[in-house]
């Protein structure tokens, strides 16, 4: 069987799901499910794919999509603590919402606000709503949102777990070339002990790491 290494815990990885433009290796440590790199779009290929996405900024729709990332952020902290959207991408939503409700909030994102100053300051709280299924190096990117944490801070997360809710090859979710690696409920788990997050908890789609 072909292996590879995981992209994220670098363990052994066997292959998990073999159909046209969608091979997917399954790590036997973390149980990360990831694409192997030789798949992934160069830089110029995946920017022109996000710009695709129709992120307006008033849509309520979009609104509503983010709105578990938002809601959770007001319940938890005020304004006068420090956040970030970390790959914001082409409609900064999340610091919209938050800024109507007067919340200090800066925007990262490499393709779209690559102001990399803000990777060296410290946050209350982060917010990386669909962003983490498409981390090339996932373990260097949760090391990175980790280090800006204040202690105590939290980072909030919004993506699709694989809970073996159907056949992985009938899941939508894989479809998009972008999503390079896709997380279950044990990936979390060696995501918080790796880098030592207080806790990881689960809400439907939205994840909570606490430093």
């Amino acid at each position: 069987m072909q292996k590879e290494k995981c992209l994220l815990c670098n363990s052994t990885a066997t292959v998990f799901c073999e159909k046209p433009h969608h091979l997917f290796h399954r790590c036997d440590t973390c149980q990360g499910i990831f694409r192997p790199k030789h798949t992934f779009y160069d830089a110029f290929t995946e920017k022109n794919h996000y710009e695709q996405h129709n992120n307006d900024v008033n849509d309520t729709g979009y609104q509503n999509f983010v709105a578990p990332i938002v809601n959770q952020i007001l319940r938890d902290f005020s304004s006068e603590d420090k956040g970030l959207d970390f790959g914001s991408g082409t409609g900064p939503v999340i610091s919209k919402m938050l800024k109507e409700k007067g919340y200090q909030v800066e925007n990262y994102d490499i393709f779209f606000e690559n102001v990399p100053e803000r990777l060296t300051q410290k946050y209350n709280y982060i917010s990386c709503c669909e962003v983490m299924e498409h981390f090339h190096e996932p373990l260097k990117e949760f090391t990175l949102l980790h280090s800006m944490l204040l202690p105590n801070g939290k980072l909030y997360c919004k993506t699709e777990l694989f809970k073996n809710q159907m056949p992985f090859e009938n899941w939508y979710y894989k479809n998009d070339l972008t999503h390079v690696f896709i997380y279950q409920e044990k990936t979390l788990d060696w995501i918080q002990e790796k880098l030592q997050f207080k806790s990881v908890e689960v809400k439907d789609k939205l994840i909570i790491f606490e430093r």
